[in-house]
């Protein structure tokens, strides 16, 4: 595999990182610190604009962040389905792409599966009254 970027070592030790609990619990710390620290600073706007200055930035990093882990991951688990479906003997390989699709060729796919299901559900049943006689 090709080396990775500086950002997507980062990326990904950074989701490791905040996805402990450590990381949690120096949070909590920090919002523990803020609040006792309350009564030092008699509850100031400066004390109150700490905090949301600082949720406001780490709340705006992570959402890069938690963008780029999801964005790595779904293309991950495409391609190991888009795998599947191609060594699967008697697979659809019009499904290869499904992600590039329009809204609506995804509804006509998901009804003909859909349908597909409700006969396979309707066979199953009727099986099963059969096998109870």
């Amino acid at each position: 595999m090709g080396k990775q970027s500086a950002f997507t070592r980062l990326a990904k030790r950074a989701a490791a990182f905040t996805g402990r609990g450590t990381c949690f619990a120096l949070a909590l710390l920090v919002v523990a610190v803020w609040a006792i620290s309350g009564p030092l600073f008699a509850f100031s706007d400066t004390w109150q604009l700490v905090i949301n200055t600082g949720t406001t930035i780490i709340t705006f990093l992570m959402v890069f962040l938690i963008q780029n882990t999801q964005n790595r991951d779904t293309e991950a688990i495409q391609i190991k389905l888009d795998e599947l479906i191609h060594v699967t003997a008697r697979a659809n390989n019009e499904l290869l792409d499904l992600e590039e699709l329009e809204e609506k060729e995804l509804d006509r796919l998901r009804d003909h599966y859909e349908a597909m299901a409700q006969k396979a559900k309707q066979a199953r049943t009727r099986r099963g009254h059969r096998d109870a006689r």
